[in-house]
């Protein structure tokens, strides 16, 4: 998908807030996440094929890894572009945002 084409499908969180990712950072997400649904997939077919417990669980397990590691990437994206700017033009309560985040990602 071109730049062009990706900017116009940017959406609006609930918060209001949006994002804007290079054509990089965001193929790299898209990726990883259409890896991670391949994964799951996977998982569901194991499933329906009854496929002995523990792996599935190890699968599962590998699913859980990736969506981590897809955290660490955007969380680490976030903080060197949306908070870092905020944080250059005086809004504090990023701080606060992030904090909560992190909060909710350690549950």
């Amino acid at each position: 998908m071109d730049e062009l084409n990706r900017t116009e499908e940017i959406t609006e969180c609930g918060c209001g807030k949006t994002k804007e990712r290079t054509e990089k950072e965001y193929r790299d997400l898209i990726n990883r996440l259409s890896r991670i649904e391949g994964q799951v997939r996977g998982v569901k077919r194991m499933v329906e094929e009854d496929v002995y417990c523990t792996d599935i669980l190890i699968q599962v397990s590998a699913v859980n890894a990736a969506l981590n590691s897809f955290n660490k990437v955007l969380l680490a994206n976030h903080i060197r572009t949306c908070v870092a700017e905020d944080i250059r033009q005086g809004k504090e309560e990023t701080i606060d945002e992030l904090v909560a985040t992190l909060q909710k990602l350690m549950k």
